[in-house]
């Protein structure tokens, strides 16, 4: 993966596009999934990692997908929200820890252990916070390169996505892609350097789809 996040990480171009200026039309569907497919395993993957059930990383998922469409607007006007990759980590993280204060359910007669239960929650809570920071870079970076790879593998020949799956992904030494595939290491190279500059264009877009209003 370093190697991967190396090769993708210079020249990167300005961006192409702005899908928030589109988000503030609700009934605009595609423009909504193009943000839901984007984002959505950074979401999720955050908050498994912040300890979370798998049920109740899915209700993250939808609740600051929620938020997103409901304060969108607020956070155009309001710049001192900062970029969207902060207010997003926010919204994220504010989620996720009502899904911590959901687990304990205090009834009568149980007040000492729900009490100590909440307690305990908060504590786990205060813990996610303090960790949130590092978590969310390591997955927003990650999540990027996975959102990126994906777009352009939609886009060029299946050929050479598994040229690149195998010698970048896979890190399958050249000798073995070029007997596996039937092709010569110059192929594997030329095939390498298109497909990580392709990516590269869509990181680039990806990062300032936000911030750049």
């Amino acid at each position: 993966m370093n190697q991967v996040m190396t090769l993708l990480a210079d020249n990167l171009i300005p961006t192409r596009y702005s899908l928030l200026s589109r988000l503030q039309n609700w009934d605009d569907q595609d423009s909504w999934k193009d943000f839901f497919d984007t984002y959505w395993r950074l979401i999720y993957s955050v908050a498994r990692k912040s300890g979370l059930t798998e049920s109740e990383a899915q209700d993250v998922v939808q609740e600051t997908i929620i938020s997103v469409a409901k304060n969108i607007q607020k956070f155009k006007r309001d710049r001192t929200l900062g970029s969207f990759k902060g207010w997003l980590c926010n919204l994220t993280r504010w989620r996720i820890g009502d899904q911590l204060r959901k687990r304990t359910h205090p009834v009568a007669g149980e007040a000492t252990v729900a009490g100590a239960t909440a307690q305990r929650l908060e504590e786990i809570a205060a813990g996610v916070d303090a960790n949130s920071e590092s978590i969310w870079e390591q997955e927003w970076q990650s999540n990027l390169l996975a959102a990126a790879t994906e777009r352009v593998k939609h886009r060029i020949k299946e050929e050479h996505y598994q040229i690149f799956d195998f010698y970048v992904l896979r890190q399958w030494p050249v000798k073995k892609v070029t007997q596996t595939l039937g092709i010569s290491a110059a192929q594997v190279y030329v095939v390498k350097h298109r497909v990580a500059r392709l990516i590269r264009r869509e990181i680039r877009a990806l990062e300032n789809l936000w911030d750049a209003m």
